[in-house]
């Protein structure tokens, strides 16, 4: 039907003009009209034929040309510069690096915890600035030193690190006095230097066992034993080989560590060692469960230890 075709509509047999769309009752005069809708629908046109006359690029400037586009190279640049500086990343703190002793020469270095008749003597790297600055060992909050030492049986209770001084079949010592904030800030002359004062600690308290709490501090007693560092195929947690018992430097007991205390033994063959993995919260490897497996073999000795102590104690008498 053509536009027209309302203005020219047929008569009826009794010559009334028949009822025309105009006539009618426009039912789209009633329909409900939304007006965001219609302003919507309007919107969308003109954006439509903006479109088509305006350049996909949305800028009415001319095209830029090749030199002005920049290079993939400056947009990996650009895209690395704003990764970087994302609040979602994770900051990286730089790595530590040797601080002389006189950095931490404000802190008191930690006192050795030695008795006589030691299940355990253990071995740390040096004093943490928190142990430094409190007097007790393993004292940092996120140091798992004291619970993976309960988590294990070596103590039957949770002991605090004030405690560590009055525990008397546990000793406690580093192969450096000086404290820092971490290992890294430590030279290897200075752990190198330790081992012949640790190898005199162990030869005067006789220990059971020397617990290395910390592979570094293997490694340089590996290392001032044999010459050189130890080879991967050679480090290994848990019991060493007997040919590497610490405490093993002289025969004779002088008359100074009778009077501390020390029990004379000519025939000791030296403290049995054990090398334990670092307790440090910044040591992430190896992971906890492995920890805490390790640990637990130097655990089952204690007990076994204890057990038969406490036997030897009753069948004497008290």
């Amino acid at each position: 039907m053509s536009p027209d075709s309302d203005d020219k509509q047929p008569t009826s047999p009794n010559n009334c003009p028949s009822p025309s769309f105009k006539g009618r009752l426009n039912l789209q005069d009633f329909v409900y009209k939304n007006q965001h809708l219609a302003t919507s629908s309007t919107r969308a046109a003109r954006v439509a034929n903006r479109r088509q006359s305006t350049p996909i690029s949305g800028s009415t400037s001319p095209a830029p040309t090749s030199r002005s586009n920049p290079s993939r190279a400056s947009k990996r640049k650009q895209q690395g510069s704003e990764e970087e500086s994302s609040p979602s990343k994770k900051r990286i703190r730089p790595p530590s690096t040797y601080a002389p002793p006189s950095t931490y020469a404000h802190l008191t270095p930690l006192t050795d915890a030695l008795h006589p008749k030691m299940f355990v003597l253990f071995i740390g790297l040096n004093p943490g600035v928190e142990t430094a600055r409190t007097g007790h060992a393993y004292a940092h909050p996120t140091n798992l030193f004291w619970r993976l030492l309960h988590g294990s049986n070596i103590t039957t209770r949770l002991c605090r690190a004030a405690e560590y001084s009055s525990l008397p079949d546990f000793g406690f010592t580093n192969i450096v006095a000086r404290p820092s904030r971490n290992g890294a800030e430590l030279a290897k002359q200075e752990l190198d230097a330790g081992v012949s004062i640790l190898e005199d600690k162990i030869r005067t308290w006789r220990p059971q066992v020397a617990c290395i709490v910390g592979k570094s501090i293997w490694e340089s007693i590996w290392r001032v034993r044999h010459g050189r560092g130890i080879r991967k195929d050679e480090f290994k947690y848990g019991w060493q080989d007997e040919d590497e018992r610490m405490g093993c430097l002289r025969t004779q007991d002088d008359a100074e560590d009778v009077a501390e205390g020390v029990i004379p033994s000519p025939d000791w063959k030296g403290a049995r060692v054990f090398v334990a993995t670092s307790t440090s919260g910044l040591a992430a490897t190896p992971p906890l469960k492995e920890k805490q497996r390790i640990w637990g073999e130097l655990g089952a000795w204690v007990e076994q230890e204890r057990a038969s102590r406490l036997a030897r104690k009753e069948s004497d008498g008290g």
